[in-house]
């Protein structure tokens, strides 16, 4: 075990305080479309032309394609006419717009929406509330109010959702064996990228998803081919409305957006509207028991401070939510992923 001595920590905090400025700097990238560009040209290119194209600063883009290149998301070549920049393997895959495992949406998500919320966290933990209201001016009683304020910043979350499960969908589904199960419910499936990698993992299961109806409005029009007849929508309030009865509910990153009354209320719900042997599947990123870790999933709970109302939790924590709505035989599989997936049966 290394001794503090043996620790550089005057380097490793300097670190954490200019860990925001990574961030900012892949934000701005993706939002001038440097990836995008570059793709499309499928040629290395001088900052000049890379600006021109663009439309900025030669001297601001120049320093943003090195800050690109000390990143590994762009490669610099230097000849005797200069230096010219192009994609890496990982910005091609996750950070054009065009690829179908992209995270661009997700990307301008944190950028817009997420990023000024944070702007207020020493006000979030002083007060234990969500900062909707200093962001942007709006109230944040309502978090999903909140976060569908325009039918724009709806999809924007829509996509950005959808953009996760592209990488991360299969692995949760493909936790446990989910085949018996075949008439199964999305609760607050947005735009229905899970559920199209569960149809795709199980044919013969038939997703219905279930949100709100703006949100079903949009799905419909936006993301869901009309092609696809395994998918179907049911559009109301999960809180507030009635629940139909099916073999298996998906709950994914569903629960961490509210405290345990509220989660209990839905789960209880869920109980009651399940057939028997059937069960929830819930999708969370988990914390360790002794709440040490992962890093990321630390950083999502502060992130449930400052836009819901919830938190992430553990593994046992899940587990006495289940099961005070009745479900039993609770398994968990961490995937080693972002995500882990957490089953009860009833």
């Amino acid at each position: 075990m290394s001794s503090i001595e043996d620790l550089d920590y005057p380097q490793l905090i300097l670190q954490y305080n200019s860990g925001f400025l990574v961030s900012k700097v892949m934000f701005t990238a993706c939002e001038l479309g440097v990836f995008d560009l570059l793709l499309e040209t499928g040629e290395a290119m001088s900052s000049d032309t890379i600006a021109a194209c663009l439309g900025t600063s030669s001297t601001g883009m120049e320093r943003l394609l090195d800050a690109c290149v000390g990143l590994k998301l762009l490669a610099v070549e230097l000849t005797q006419e200069g230096a010219f920049y192009r994609n890496t393997e990982i910005s091609n895959i996750y950070l054009t717009k065009s690829s179908p495992k992209s995270q661009y949406h997700i990307i301008m998500y944190y950028s817009n929406s997420v990023y000024l919320c944070w702007h207020y966290l020493t006000d979030a933990v002083r007060e234990g509330r969500n900062q909707y209201e200093r962001a942007f001016g709006i109230s944040s009683n309502d978090p999903f109010g909140a976060m569908y304020r325009s039918e724009e910043e709806m999809m924007k979350f829509m996509a950005g959702q959808n953009s996760i499960w592209s990488i991360c969908g299969r692995d949760v589904l493909a936790a446990f064996d989910l085949s018996t199960f075949t008439q199964i419910y999305d609760l607050g499936g947005g735009g229905g990228a899970l559920a199209q990698e569960c149809v795709s993992l199980y044919p013969n299961s038939r997703v219905t998803i279930y949100d709100l109806p703006k949100v079903v409005q949009v799905a419909k029009k936006q993301f869901i081919p009309p092609e696809e007849c395994r998918i179907a929508f049911h559009s109301g309030d999960f809180f507030n409305d009635s629940i139909p009865e099916a073999e298996l509910y998906i709950l994914s990153k569903i629960l961490h957006d509210w405290d345990d009354d509220k989660c209990r209320q839905l789960l209880t719900k869920v109980y009651n509207a399940c057939k028997s042997g059937g069960g929830v599947l819930l999708v969370e990123s988990l914390l360790n028991e002794d709440k040490s870790g992962p890093l990321e999933t630390q950083l999502y709970s502060m992130n449930m401070l400052v836009q819901t109302e919830g938190k992430e939790r553990t593994s046992a924590e899940y587990s006495k939510l289940l099961e005070a709505a009745g479900f039993g035989e609770i398994q968990v599989k961490r995937t080693g992923k972002l995500y882990d997936a957490v089953l009860g049966r009833k």
